[in-house]
């Protein structure tokens, strides 16, 4: 018995709202043909995985940062038209946005 069916024993009248099952699609975000660049760096001292280079709106943008920081459960933001993920991230991001539909170009390291 998983945690779904724990908590459906528990309130069963609950239904899941489409915001609880957020889970970013292909069609929902505006595909680009440049790719994303997924870079590396270090701020005093610590890892930072910085994605940059979408065109679409900041929405989308927002949406995708959230989808990322929930599935890799990273602190990050969103900043400056760049994600900003806690940690050194950029193989597991770079398959997650593959998988996708997005390009995605590897800068640094």
């Amino acid at each position: 018995m998983d945690l779904k069916d724990q908590l459906k024993n528990l309130f069963p009248e609950h239904t899941e709202t489409p915001e609880e099952l957020s889970d970013v699609k292909a069609s929902d975000l505006w595909m680009q043909d440049a790719p994303i660049i997924c870079k590396y760096e270090k701020r005093k001292g610590k890892p930072i995985t910085i994605i940059e280079g979408y065109t679409g709106a900041d929405k989308d943008f927002k949406i995708l940062a959230k989808d990322l920081k929930k599935k890799f459960s990273v602190g990050g933001s969103f900043k400056n038209d760049s994600i900003i993920i806690q940690g050194d991230y950029r193989d597991k991001i770079m398959e997650f946005l593959k998988e996708l539909g997005f390009q995605v170009k590897r800068v640094g390291g």
